[in-house]
């Protein structure tokens, strides 16, 4: 049997995870919209976390409504854009890879929903604060971009100082000697 390269044995961990944030997703959504929707709201814990069924017509906290065909065009352009960084440009730091996996798996989840129902399905519903409620997908996106900001602050600057000339007035050395 022939040995993976390392590169394919990547590829095919994005892969799964991208299709477990989606798999996950849309299993929710469909529980939600099983035993939710009849009900409308079940308290998990009091005036703090519910689980309501609402549907969106629209982006984040309901935000342009009845947009669907700008949200389907967006999501397409920025899943492509990711998966191409991802697989043809081969991102090299596992932080960054899984953050891309995590929004690309979400983006396609809602994606899935907008171009199937015409509409997202939310359930999650952080009383406590009175947040917009929100799906998996939702989450997987979020904590994409929370990780990639991780990246982005703490890797990839430290990637970029090691291949960063360093200049006479930084290292000390006179330049009039």
């Amino acid at each position: 049997m022939r040995k993976l390269k390392q590169g394919t044995k990547r590829a095919i961990l994005w892969v799964c995870l991208i299709a477990t944030a989606i798999g996950l997703d849309q299993l929710t959504k469909a529980l939600a919209e099983r035993f939710l929707k009849p009900v409308e709201t079940v308290p998990i814990w009091e005036n703090v976390l519910h689980l309501t069924y609402v549907t969106n017509k629209g982006a984040a906290f309901g935000m342009l409504q009845n947009q669907r065909w700008v949200f389907l065009i967006i999501s397409t352009v920025a899943i492509v854009l990711l998966s191409y960084y991802l697989w043809v440009k081969r991102c090299a730091h596992p932080l960054l890879c899984v953050a891309l996996s995590l929004i690309i798996g979400g983006g396609i989840g809602n994606m899935i929903d907008r171009t199937v129902l015409g509409y997202v399905i939310d359930f999650i519903d952080f009383r406590l604060i009175h947040f917009a409620v929100f799906n998996g997908a939702d989450s997987f996106v979020t904590i994409g971009c929370v990780l990639a900001a991780v990246w982005l602050l703490f890797c990839y600057r430290e990637k970029e100082k090691e291949k960063e000339p360093v200049s006479p007035a930084d290292s000390g050395v006179n330049s009039k000697e």
